[in-house]
Formats: structure tokens, sequence, C-alpha cells
């Protein structure tokens, strides 16, 4: 524990940094405790699972402005639809358990094109050191090209939400304020909020938070203080600490909490449902 308090005291101003050009270019919080033992510690492998598609998902790739591709599980819309939700991976990777959840969503909230966004570009863990490798390894910039790759495949006209778990928490409040006046919602499940006030000021969108009130990452403090920061940016922010440790929601996670889960759910597609009618 002494460890990790020391390595996020000695890394708060590279946080910072991260933050100053939406989506940064040096490494955030989350990504740095990822390297960790105490973090990995705390991530039991996900149980075994196989994803087949009953709705016509399918795995997609699009250009970047970094001059590579990148890759997405893409469910359209049964009808013509300008809205989008954007996914995002936990820590884990696009693996088979987001492209399940990928199609709840779709399911529930209807008439909705859903993307679950690959930001390890075909990387998946299994294992908790090789998540952490991928996590920690992950290079801002890359993240930030290809949320701009997807936004620039959905094209100017699409209206956006999105979603995310864990280091795709973070990455789902990063994509709205990179989607600027297209974003019309956002939900994080304990992910890192950003610190920067200036750029949470740029969002065009109010924000879901669904935290976990027993971990020791991403702490009741650090949520109040996202709390006081979007109130300092003049926006809106809704938060539900719920009696979980990390990862709660995960159904692959073998310390899965059903009850939290579900009604984290019932507040997140509610939600949605809002943003996007």
């Amino acid at each position: 524990m002494k460890k990790l308090l020391t390595t996020l005291a000695l890394t708060t101003l590279s946080y910072f940094g991260f933050s100053q050009s939406c989506c940064s270019l040096t490494k955030d919080d989350m990504q740095l405790m990822a390297s960790t033992k105490e973090f990995q510690a705390a991530h039991l492998s996900p149980l075994p699972y196989t994803h087949v598609s009953t709705v016509g998902g399918k795995m997609i790739e699009f250009k970047t402005p970094d001059g590579k591709m990148a890759n997405a599980y893409l469910i359209k819309s049964a009808k013509p639809s300008n809205k989008y939700l954007f996914v995002y991976q936990e820590w884990w990777g696009l693996n088979d358990y987001i492209k399940k959840q990928s199609e709840v969503f779709y399911g529930d909230l209807k008439d909705v094109n859903v993307l679950a966004i690959d930001m390890y570009d075909g990387k998946i863990a299994t294992d908790p050191k090789d998540a952490g490798a991928l996590m920690s390894g992950a290079d801002p910039a890359r993240l930030q090209a290809i949320i701009k790759g997807a936004l620039a495949y959905v094209g100017t006209k699409a209206k956006i939400a999105s979603v995310g778990w864990c280091f795709g928490g973070g990455l789902s409040l990063k994509s709205a304020i990179l989607e600027g006046k297209q974003a019309v919602g956002c939900v994080m499940y304990y992910g890192m909020p950003e610190k920067d006030v200036e750029q949470l000021k740029t969002l065009k969108c109010d924000v879901l938070g669904l935290f976990a009130g027993k971990e020791q990452w991403i702490s009741p403090a650090i949520v109040a203080q996202f709390e006081k920061d979007m109130a300092t940016a003049g926006k809106s922010v809704k938060v539900k600490s719920f009696d979980a440790e990390h990862a709660f929601a995960n159904p692959s996670n073998p310390k899965f909490d059903r009850e939290a889960s579900e009604e984290a759910y019932s507040l997140a597609i509610t939600y949605l449902k809002d943003k996007l009618k």
C-alpha cells in the first residue's frame, strides 16, 4: 500500500500533464496504477467465455489520424440512425465480455449503433500481469488517435454517448470531451476522473458516474473531488457509489456483485435511453 501511495504521489503531476490537451500525451494515474503488484493482485483472471453474436455484430477497421488503422466491434442499428454509443473496454482489452455487453446495450437502446472501440490494437489479456502491462504501456497519443479515428468514422452528424469500465471509464470521459458538441451523454463505471477543471469546462454533456465505494484506487475522496471539480467547471454530474469492490459490474470477475451490477445497469440504461432518444 505504501508503495502504491508513493507511486501516486510522485505521478500526480504526470496526471495533470495528461489532462492539458485532452486527451493528453502523458499517462494518467489509472495507467500508472496498473503497473503495481497491488492493483494486479486485486484482479482475478476472467472466467472463460466465447461470444457469438446474435445481432450481426462484427469487427471493422477505421483510419486514425496518426496514419494507422484501428479496430472496433460494430453493431449497426436495424434502421438507419445517426445515434451512436461508444463502448470502452476494461483493462483486459476488447474481449468477448465487452462484445456481449455491447449487445445488451444494443438490445435495450433500440435504433442506436453501438461501437466497442479496441484501444489495444488487437491485444487481449487473460492474466492480471499481462493486463497491467497492456494498460500501463498504452501510449496516450495512440489512445487519442484511436478515439479521433472513431469520431471520423461515425461522421460529424453523429450524436454520441459513451460508456466504459475501469480504464474504459476514464476513456469514456476523455471521449466525451473530444466529442465536443456531438456528445450527448457519458457513463463512467469506476474510472479515473479528469482532474483538470479547464478540460472539464469543455464538456458539452453531463456525466453519470458509477463508482465502487470499497475500492482504494478511485477512492471516495477522489470521487468527491470530481464532483467539486465538475461544479467548479459549471458542469452536471450525478454520482452513485455502491457498497462494492472495483470491477463489481464485470460478470467475468469472480467477485462480480450481481445486485450492485443490476442497479448500476438500470441507472446507466435509463440515462442512455434519455440521452439517445
